[in-house]
């Protein structure tokens, strides 16, 4: 049971591991095609994020900090990265570092709530946004069963009686 639970735990974080890897390789392109504006991810990202930003504003009056960009996909990196080894070493750490990342950045990624229904966006969006709500309910399902877990308690070894 135990190799059937690692594997699950492979299995699933290899959605996080390959994502990651995927971005990396995007990230160091990046970087090469940095230049003054930020480089092809910044333009892409930057609309997005602006319009979250001013989403939360609206709705919550709270003022979200000025972040670039570069730094907000460097950390994602590195929290999906770290996140998916300790959830495979079977770490709740790692369990909720990866739900940290899932609940920030589904909203972020998939905005289909700035499109029209009838737009072939939104359901691409709404699609990818349900998947992420999947992710995010299995590790709170993982998270919720480690946590309902008895601990194993050593028992100590009784004492032999002495007449």
């Amino acid at each position: 049971m135990a190799f059937v639970s690692f594997l699950g735990r492979v299995l699933f974080a290899s959605v996080f591991i390959l994502s990651a890897w995927q971005e990396f390789d995007a990230f160091v392109a990046w970087f090469n095609e940095f230049g003054i504006d930020g480089g092809p991810a910044a333009k892409s990202l930057t609309p997005k994020f602006d319009i979250f930003t001013k989403h939360v504003s609206v709705q919550t009056g709270l003022q979200v900090p000025e972040v670039e960009i570069k730094y907000l996909v460097a950390a994602a990196i590195g929290v999906k990265a770290l996140g998916s080894l300790l959830f495979i070493l079977g770490s709740s750490l790692g369990a909720y570092l990866l739900l940290l990342h899932q609940a920030i950045a589904t909203p972020l990624l998939y905005d289909f709530y700035n499109y029209d229904v009838d737009k072939k966006e939104f359901a691409q969006l709404f699609v990818k946004f349900t998947q992420s709500l999947a992710l995010l309910g299995a590790l709170l399902f993982f998270i919720g069963m480690k946590n309902s877990m008895p601990r194993r308690i050593k028992k100590k070894a009784p004492k032999s009686k002495t007449v």
